[in-house]
């Protein structure tokens, strides 16, 4: 019982990362699972179970936040699907070690670049257009592929690969990953079925994981829509780099020694990029305030300017009063004009 409670708090953790960063669901119960000796094949098969329900609800408060772009859903959804389909069905006799060190250098710098882009000011990309299927496809295919063989990994093949392109709002990159990975989920699971059989999902830690992740689901998705982009950006970065720099250290055989060092460096750079992301936001919400209240004032000056000139405009139907003979016209009773100069001046 105690260890399903665990596993219910790391499924909760996972899908809180998963539904505000858009990644680090599979790795985080995947890490879990592998750590207390499950074969990777029913580590990654039970995680995709659970991913069906969690990714269900997390695409539905998503959707009704507002962070779902469906066409970009519906381009990566289905290749993602065949990807994991593949993936998952010869997990037992294809090896991604190879290729690992390969993938994580592309995603090392990938996230190195997005620390670096959203620690400067956003600027606005005109011209920039929509993402076209023939990105959409392949980066689905491939981000399924790598999610089925690697117990995860459709969020931080997917997620950055958006992001960069620098044509979405990370907050609809996001929810429309996370959207999407319902039927990749759901692909991947048939094929382990298939591959594995019914032996090969662990149901009660399926069951766990799964309440974990509905519980979080819905506030993830309130928590992308309130966090800024500023950050957000930033903090995807640094996930990306730090999870990626373990598996090439890993690869690249390096010694107990150089590994703090490259884990500090890569933290102090990580805080620093954030610094700067902070204070970029704070000057952009500064800009931006000065702008409004600008168009504020102008606004209001309009509006006046037309009540003042509509009431200056006598009506067709209003009859104008006579004028004494020995008062000159327009003229007022006596200090009515100092009056008006006196409103005028308080």
């Amino acid at each position: 019982m105690r260890k399903l409670l665990i596993l219910a708090l790391v499924g909760l953790a996972a899908q809180l990362v998963d539904g505000a960063l858009g990644m680090a669901y599979g790795l985080t119960s995947s890490t879990l699972l592998l750590f207390v000796g499950v074969a990777p094949a029913a580590a990654s098969a039970s995680v995709h179970l659970a991913e069906i329900g969690t990714t269900l609800a997390a695409g539905v408060a998503h959707w009704r936040f507002g962070n779902v772009d469906w066409r970009v859903v519906t381009r990566i959804a289905l290749p993602g699907a065949v990807g994991a389909f593949v993936g998952a069905t010869f997990l037992s006799s294809i090896s991604t070690e190879s290729a690992a060190p390969w993938m994580a250098g592309i995603l090392f710098t990938l996230g190195a670049y997005l620390l670096v882009r959203f620690s400067r000011p956003l600027r606005q990309r005109t011209g920039a257009g929509r993402l076209r299927g023939r990105f959409l496809g392949p980066l689905g295919l491939v981000a399924g592929f790598v999610d089925a063989t690697g117990g995860g990994g459709w969020g931080p093949v997917a997620t950055p690969a958006l992001l960069v392109s620098g044509r979405m709002e990370p907050r609809k990159v996001i929810g429309s990953v996370d959207t999407a990975e319902f039927v990749v989920a759901g692909a991947a699971s048939i094929g382990f079925l298939i591959g594995l059989g019914s032996e090969g999902f662990l149901l009660p830690t399926v069951a766990a994981l799964l309440v974990g992740g509905l519980i979080a689901a819905p506030v993830a998705a309130w928590l992308v829509r309130i966090v800024p982009a500023q950050l957000l950006g930033a903090t995807i970065g640094g996930v990306i780099v730090l999870t990626n720099a373990r598996t090439l250290l890993n690869a690249g055989d390096a010694g107990s020694t150089v590994r703090p060092v490259v884990y500090v460096l890569l933290a102090v750079g990580w805080v620093v990029a954030l610094t700067f992301a902070v204070r970029a936001l704070r000057r952009t919400r500064r800009a931006r305030a000065i702008v409004d209240a600008t168009a504020t004032a102008a606004t209001a000056s309009a509006t006046a300017s037309t009540t003042g000139t509509a009431a200056a405009t006598p009506s067709p139907d209003t009859t104008t009063p006579a004028v004494p003979a020995g008062v000159v016209a327009g003229a007022g009773p006596a200090g009515a004009d100092d009056d008006r100069l006196a409103v005028v001046e308080r």
